[in-house]
């Protein structure tokens, strides 16, 4: 069953973010995720104002999105991305 990761970022440091984001999507890409939406304009349709960038990713399982975000390269990614960016970042299965 597929599963997504949603994050929420609120970007801190710009120059030191794009370290970041020249490594996740190797990460992301080496765990049968892809990229369904990457910082795009985003519209608030009910509820609070949001300014925080989105993310959304597919995986092909939540076990993969484990796999991910305990790997070797995307704990090269989170640790360019320190200081640069808070975030918070949730998986949830699919239907």
């Amino acid at each position: 069953m597929s599963a997504y990761v949603i994050a929420r970022v609120d970007v801190t440091n710009p120059e030191k973010y794009e370290d970041y984001k020249a490594l996740s999507p190797k990460a992301v890409a080496a765990y049968g995720g892809k990229f369904l939406a990457r910082g795009g304009h985003t519209e608030v349709l009910e509820g609070d104002s949001e300014i925080r960038r989105i993310v959304v990713l597919e995986f092909p399982s939540v076990e993969r999105v484990r796999e991910f975000y305990d790997s070797p390269e995307y704990r090269q990614a989170r640790a360019a991305r320190a200081g640069a960016a808070e975030f918070q970042m949730l998986a949830v299965e699919g239907i």
